[in-house]
């Protein structure tokens, strides 16, 4: 359970520096390429958190981010189309090595703002458990 508190702060401060970037209404190329590596962040520290969380609160043992996701619907930590988001969230997580294309990097950052916030809720759910 120590481990899982260490993972449950580290998406928190993740989280925190990403929701500095995350709602900026036209932002220039640099804020936009930074909010999307906080978004990387978070995204990594809190996916690393639910896959903790299953492990010691749920005795569920999964491997990957999509898999940790699903398992996340199955005990309620997500709702469906949270569950749907968060699988969303993972393709774009795997597109942000190509930010050097700007159509990726636009559209990436596009959804920043309800990344964030499903994150928040997500690492809050876990915390709340």
């Amino acid at each position: 359970m120590e481990r899982l508190r260490q993972r449950l702060e580290a998406a928190e401060k993740a989280l925190a520096a990403f929701e500095k970037l995350a709602n900026l209404n036209n932002p220039n190329d640099v804020e936009r390429d930074a909010g999307i590596q906080r978004f990387e962040f978070s995204f990594e520290a809190s996916w690393k958190a639910a896959k903790q969380y299953l492990y010691d609160v749920e005795g569920v043992d999964a491997g990957s981010p999509k898999s940790v996701i699903r398992s996340c619907r199955e005990v309620d930590l997500l709702e469906d189309e949270e569950a749907v988001l968060a699988l969303e969230m993972v393709n774009d997580r795997n597109l942000t090595v190509h930010t050097y294309n700007e159509e990726v990097a636009i559209k990436i950052h596009k959804n920043l703002p309800r990344y964030n916030n499903l994150l928040h809720l997500w690492v809050e759910r876990m915390k709340s458990k």
